[in-house]
């Protein structure tokens, strides 16, 4: 984890800087919405590499992952297919580990207490990797299966854990809230954040979905990885936009140009800073680059 932080903020700067190609996903639907292809492909000019991402994503897959599919990583001079790897371990790491990177630039340098909002592989993924940014000493947890927050805890009880009734009560105490869930209506309100607080909101990644609502939107300064990405596919902030509320020029940045020093991130205490998380297909090429020059 501690690796991939470090590699998804080269990736973030090469961003910013210009050094990626990297289109839209394509997302091809199966009839009744049960589950989805995606395809997300990028090249990077600087190891001069080309990538792809194949993935499934089923709403109700029975005993297998919401999230399958395949990571093929090709050098870009003559097109040669490099490596193979597993989508679902190379998602949840570096997903988690994207949240960390934009954690450790606008959080607030003194939070102590983590919110975690669902308990699935990104609960457990961003519990690891956000512990590696601040000092934590207190994590507020709450799914919508208590079930499966209790099995969590219990999973993770070296990490200082406490279940929560309501998401309220999570995110009230939190200096670092974290959505991980796939709900498609908010299941996080402004009016609860603390002053100060820092969000990475994960789960939603279609224009009608969003895990936060309006207010929270309005009261936070609004970072993403990808511009596009976010103006295209992100319901949390679409939603507001088409409520004539929030415009694209209320967006502070990609967290590639806080790296860069091409905008500022948190400037002051009380700001309440969030990253929204879409997922793009230059952090799975990175990932993977990585882990090819490790195996060699």
């Amino acid at each position: 984890m501690a690796e991939c932080i470090s590699t998804m903020e080269t990736m973030f700067r090469d961003l910013a800087e210009g050094r990626i190609l990297q289109p839209l996903r394509t997302l091809m639907w199966l009839p009744v919405k049960r589950g989805l292809l995606g395809m997300m492909p990028g090249f990077a000019e600087e190891p001069n590499i080309i990538g792809i991402k194949l993935i499934t994503i089923f709403r109700d897959p029975g005993d297998y992952p919401t999230h399958q599919g395949i990571v093929i990583l090709f050098e870009a001079e003559h097109g040669q297919p490099l490596l193979l790897l597993d989508a679902a371990e190379i998602t949840a790491i570096r997903t988690a580990a994207a949240s960390a990177a934009a954690t450790r630039l606008l959080a607030r340098e003194d939070a102590k207490t983590l919110a975690i909002i669902g308990a699935g592989e990104q609960a457990r993924k961003h519990i690891e990797s956000i512990t590696l940014t601040r000092n934590i000493d207190r994590i507020y947890l709450w799914s919508r299966n208590p079930g499966h927050a209790k099995a969590l805890k219990t999973q993770l009880a070296s990490y200082p854990i406490q279940l929560t009734d309501t998401a309220e009560a999570a995110v009230r105490s939190a200096d670092i809230v974290c959505t991980l869930t796939a709900a498609s209506q908010p299941i996080v309100e402004g009016r609860w954040l603390k002053k100060g607080a820092h969000l990475n909101v994960v789960g939603s990644c279609t224009p009608n979905s969003r895990e936060v609502d309006t207010e929270t939107i309005l009261r936070s300064r609004l970072f993403t990885d990808r511009y596009e990405s976010l103006f295209n596919e992100a319901g949390d902030f679409l939603i507001p936009k088409n409520e004539g509320r929030f415009t694209e020029a209320d967006v502070k940045g990609e967290i590639g140009e806080v790296l860069t020093g091409a905008k500022k991130g948190r400037t002051g205490p009380d700001d309440i800073t969030l990253f929204k998380s879409l997922g793009i297909a230059a952090e799975d090429l990175y990932a993977a680059w990585h882990i090819y020059k490790k195996l060699k």
